[in-house]
């Protein structure tokens, strides 16, 4: 035997091919015991190649039967999804505003809630549609704009005072202003136009003042190696550009515009409150203050909720919504433009001067 035979531990001989065992057991020199081994070493190992066929083609079932599950389950929460946004939408539309009105005499209510914005809930297209359907109402006793929001767009709460001194002018029927919660900057700014402002003894009223926010950040990018590019037509057409210093012109320049909308803030609310304001320097200084403190400088009338108010007025709670309904799709697809707009660094429509409590 050579060196070069490998051991076969099945035969306990020297390793031999398939053609070198058919030439031996021609000339004889293998017994039959020994094919029949050959044989059946041979069926083992084509039985253990089909088993193992067996285990990975069930493997792949299983798993293909994996993946249909997972692809059924996306498909039916997918499909409910839709059909949730679908229900949500036609109730928006159709069925929100289809709340039976309270029989007899009634407070209509129109909400003011969250930032005041052009692109948010409380945008004055909406108040004000809210504003006219409750006036029109043969049934209101009255109209109450209701305030949860800490102020916001300078236009948009410009735009409510008008329509809410326009209405009250236009007739016998009052326009009251409820604070909750909060009633400050530009809220408070809708507010004055009413009749009536009530407010809780702890709500937060006041804050009449003007507001701009941005960073300085040119140092920021000299440390980093960041080289700035902005090209312009005008010498102070990117002066609030936070990654490029202000020219002290341009700050005089800046504060100047603060300071002309802060004067049409208290402009309008002197014309709204007129001499129940009290004579006291710090009440257009931007200070905020409590239901009770401000019924004492003269910026609410009194301190009371909304059901008192409809108690006093009609003997009973009974108030009505106008505020329009939000269309889900319409929200939703606001809220993502916005974000979207943040993460892209696209400018934003609304003013960068605001109304609101910081």
């Amino acid at each position: 035997m050579s060196d070069d035979k490998r051991y076969d531990q099945w035969t306990e001989g020297p390793e031999v091919s398939r053609e070198e065992a058919d030439a031996q057991l021609e000339q004889g020199a293998v017994p039959s015991s020994g094919r029949d081994d050959a044989d059946t070493l041979r069926e083992r190992q084509r039985l253990a190649q089909l088993e193992m066929m067996d285990r990975w083609i069930e493997g792949v079932l299983t798993e293909q039967r994996r993946s249909r599950r997972w692809k059924l389950f996306f498909r039916f929460f997918f499909a409910a999804l839709i059909l949730a946004s679908l229900s949500l939408s036609i109730y928006s539309l159709f069925l929100a505003d289809m709340t039976p009105s309270p029989i007899g005499q009634h407070l209509g209510v129109v909400r003011v809630e969250g930032v005041i914005d052009a692109e948010a809930e409380a945008n004055a297209d909406r108040i004000i549609e809210g504003l006219r359907r409750a006036w029109s109402s043969p049934e209101t006793a009255a109209v109450v704009v209701r305030i949860n929001s800490p102020g916001g767009s300078p236009v948009q709460s410009q735009r409510v005072y008008q329509e809410i001194r326009r209405i009250r002018d236009a007739g016998d029927k009052p326009v009251y202003a409820i604070i909750e919660d909060i009633g400050a900057s530009g809220a408070y700014y809708m507010a004055a136009a009413a009749d009536d402002i009530y407010a809780a003894p702890a709500s937060m009223v006041g804050s009449i003042g003007v507001i701009y926010a941005g960073f300085g950040l040119e140092q920021a990018i000299e440390r980093l190696g960041v080289e700035r590019r902005v090209f312009t037509a005008g010498e102070n057409k990117a002066f609030l550009d936070p990654f490029s210093d202000i020219a002290p012109d341009q700050r005089q320049f800046w504060q100047q515009v603060l300071e002309t909308t802060h004067q049409q803030f208290i402009e309008d609310v002197k014309v709204g409150r007129g001499d129940r304001l009290a004579d006291d320097p710090r009440l257009f200084s931007g200070l905020v203050w409590t239901g009770e403190q401000a019924q004492a400088l003269g910026l609410v009338d009194g301190l009371k909720s909304l059901d008192q108010l409809a108690r006093e007025r009609l003997g009973e709670v009974r108030t009505r919504d106008y505020t329009p309904g939000l269309d889900p799709f319409e929200k939703l697809s606001r809220q993502f433009g916005r974000v979207a707009a943040q993460w892209l660094g696209v400018p934003q429509a609304s003013s960068p001067v605001r109304y609101e409590l910081p």
